[in-house]
């Protein structure tokens, strides 16, 4: 067994989902739910077929994040996973609804920070063991960070003004 990680690669200003399902059937349904979620929403979905062909199946409404969703199912490579690359949403828009989804097994993320991806490889497959979500925490943060933090959820429309 050897122990691999990538980086995923996102355009600035998107949100990624990383995944495993269980079926083919989930590229068609993950499209229905996030399309029915966030109306404007743009996305790429690329997702790891695990038998027969085994070809990354790709679908999505923005012709760049399809690629880039894509790319990304390749370099992981794992068996069942899936990515999906959004612009005009966040995941909290979608998130309960992709779990949802009968064939989603496991959520491994769902961030617009930088993302590696821990990979096991063997000599059937890939499977991923976990990911890199972001930098390393710094400190705790004092009055200053609290008072960012609930202000920066208000700007962008998660809570309401006191």
């Amino acid at each position: 067994m050897e122990f691999k990680t990538v980086k995923i690669k996102k355009p600035e200003e998107t949100n990624v989902i990383i995944g495993q399902s269980h079926f083919i059937k989930t590229v068609e349904d993950l499209y229905e739910v996030i399309v029915g979620s966030v109306p404007g929403v743009k996305f790429g979905l690329g997702f790891c077929e695990s038998s027969g062909e085994c070809l990354v199946r790709v679908d999505g409404n923005d012709d760049e994040l399809k690629k880039c969703a894509g790319e990304n199912a390749l370099t992981i490579g794992a068996g069942h996973c899936f990515i999906v690359i959004l612009r005009n949403a966040y995941p909290i828009n979608i998130l309960n609804a992709i779990k949802n989804v009968q064939e989603v097994c496991n959520i491994f993320c769902a961030s617009a920070n930088p993302i590696e991806v821990i990979l096991s490889e063997t000599d059937q497959g890939r499977g991923i063991l976990g990911v890199v979500d972001g930098s390393r925490p710094k400190g705790i943060e004092d009055k200053d960070g609290i008072k960012w933090r609930k202000g920066f959820l208000r700007k962008i429309g998660y809570k309401l003004d006191p």
